[in-house]
């Protein structure tokens, strides 16, 4: 898993890269708060496709500050496509990393070959109470986040693990992150994103539930829904399986 440097900062990412590679290289964004970790099954296991999933900055093993902006997130991650030598690639984002994913299809539409939207939507409202909690209490904030991200299903050690890694981000990152969120807004403006895109979301989301993914197929051009049966909003680790599956009827459209 190697490090590159974007806009002077050391930069972490997971990457496969299978022979022969076939079709556009595959870029994960994860949500707020979070790395590259629970995109690691489908960075693995997406047959025959390059695949990518840096750490935002400021998370996980990168360096520099967090962003407080949808749109400064996603300036940042196509200077980090241009430092992988990416002209083009299926961009894949869950949550905050869906609204970049969006970003960057509206405003660098050259970038984008395809859009796997995940547990996320067009917009993206944080709850008041959660900023300030993780001003005034984070290790509470972060338990209350996490007990919300994942579906009655999952295992206990999972929800685990998922509160252990959000608690490793610097509370003014993940606090830049929901503010990003709150202010994010594509309503009325996703019919100029031309890119197929694969919307995914688990029946059991709390936090971006299933009408948000319904909006976004209902108005983007052209676009598939996959909902995925006792998932929340952790699908890609509670269902890796399904969504795995969804990005690959992607990636064989484009």
């Amino acid at each position: 898993m190697p490090f590159t440097e974007v806009l002077n900062r050391r930069v972490f990412y997971a990457h496969r890269a299978p022979v022969p590679a076939k079709g556009p290289a595959v870029v994960f964004i994860h949500g707020a708060g979070g790395s590259h970790q629970p995109w690691l099954y489908q960075v693995r296991t997406l047959s025959r496709c390059t695949t990518y999933a840096p750490d935002l900055p400021g998370h996980g093993r990168s360096e520099g500050p967090g962003r407080e902006s949808i749109a400064a997130y996603g300036d940042w991650l196509v200077a980090f496509l241009d430092a992988v030598g990416l002209k083009q690639g299926v961009l894949v984002g869950h949550s905050m990393g869906g609204a970049i994913a969006q970003d960057v299809a509206l405003r660098y539409p050259q970038w984008v070959a395809g859009l796997g939207l995940v547990a996320t939507g067009a917009r993206l409202r944080v709850a008041p109470a959660i900023l300030e909690s993780i001003r005034r209490d984070f290790n509470a904030a972060v338990r209350l986040i996490t007990d919300f991200a994942f579906g009655p299903e999952a295992p206990e050690e999972m929800k685990r693990l998922g509160r252990r890694q959000m608690a490793q981000t610097p509370p003014d990152v993940l606090y830049g992150d929901f503010v990003a969120c709150d202010n994010f807004d594509a309503l009325g403006r996703l019919g100029g994103i031309g890119a197929p895109a694969a919307v995914v979301c688990g029946t059991q989301d709390r936090l971006t539930p299933v009408k948000f993914s319904a909006y976004l197929h209902d108005h983007l051009p052209d676009a598939r829904l996959h909902l995925v049966e006792g998932a929340g909003h952790m699908v890609m680790v509670e269902r890796p399986q399904a969504v795995a599956q969804a990005l690959e009827e992607l990636v064989a459209r484009i």
